[in-house]
């Protein structure tokens, strides 16, 4: 029993110690990797990526991908300064690079690493739909969605081991794990990992609207987006996303809120679509 408080002690001092503030929410978050130890990973990994794959340079496209991202990071910057948050793009290095391929995708690694494929392009059809993607992807760096999911997973794995320590009869230990995994990826990751989705249009709207894109338009995307997968997406409580139709709804009713934090700024003008 008291190995069992130890290691239950263990993990509830761990948790306090190691969090972290988003502050688009106020929300204490999960940080048990800090930025020291995530950004230099992820810079690597970002260099390795463009390093097998052919970047786009010197294009109209390549060009629109760094000024979008040069503004949402702008963007980021003045909405942090004002609200209390100076500094807290330290150690970011911002880099934004469009990809050859057919995925339709787009990142942001933590630190500010971003990647556009090329396959994403015709979906968006215009400047202000890459802004809604930018903001999206920079929002979850911003909000520290990586450190968190690795965070939840090495709560995941400790918790699990745990269990295999603690369980002594063979069959109660087998079915601990079978349930375990299946119930901890359907009943928490997945969810997590759609809260943080829900959290980055929140966000990516705001960042879209102060750099003076107008956000009515993210709900237009995701309308070419779901109409592009053709009704292939996997039923939302077994997917990492939310569906489409949530998502649509969800960005639809942030607007308002969007553009009023937007007048803070001074915008209350947007720039055109800017169709390609």
């Amino acid at each position: 029993m008291k190995f069992k408080q130890k290691i239950s002690g263990l993990f509830v001092l761990l948790l306090v110690a190691s969090c972290a503030t988003n502050p688009f929410t106020g929300s204490q978050t999960m940080a048990l990797v800090s930025n020291d130890q995530l950004f230099p990973t992820a810079f690597q990994q970002y260099n390795q990526v463009l390093a097998e794959n052919k970047v786009i340079t010197g294009t109209s496209q390549s060009e629109m991908i760094k000024r979008v991202g040069q503004r949402i990071s702008v963007s980021a910057e003045r909405w942090l300064n004002a609200n209390g948050y100076q500094g807290y793009l330290e150690g970011y290095k911002w880099e934004y690079n469009l990809i050859e391929s057919d995925q339709v995708n787009a990142w942001c690694m933590p630190g500010g690493k971003i990647a556009f494929y090329t396959g994403i392009l015709p979906i968006a059809e215009n400047e202000t739909a890459i802004a809604a993607i930018m903001g999206h992807e920079v929002a979850h760096a911003l909000a520290n969605h990586g450190q968190q999911r690795m965070s939840a997973a090495y709560i995941q794995q400790g918790i699990a081991l745990a269990g295999n320590v603690l369980i002594e009869d063979n069959q109660t230990r087998d079915i601990f794990n079978q349930s375990y995994g299946i119930g901890t990826q359907v009943g928490v990751m997945l969810p997590f990992s759609r809260s943080h989705e829900t959290e980055a249009d929140k966000i990516g709207l705001i960042l879209m609207a102060v750099a003076g894109y107008n956000p009515e338009e993210a709900a237009n995307l995701w309308r070419r987006m779901d109409a592009n997968s053709g009704g292939q997406a996997p039923p939302e409580f077994l997917s990492t996303h939310p569906a489409n139709a949530s998502r649509i709804e969800n960005l639809t009713n942030l607007v308002p809120q969007a553009k009023s934090e937007a007048k803070k700024f001074g915008v209350s003008e947007f720039r055109s679509l800017g169709k390609y």
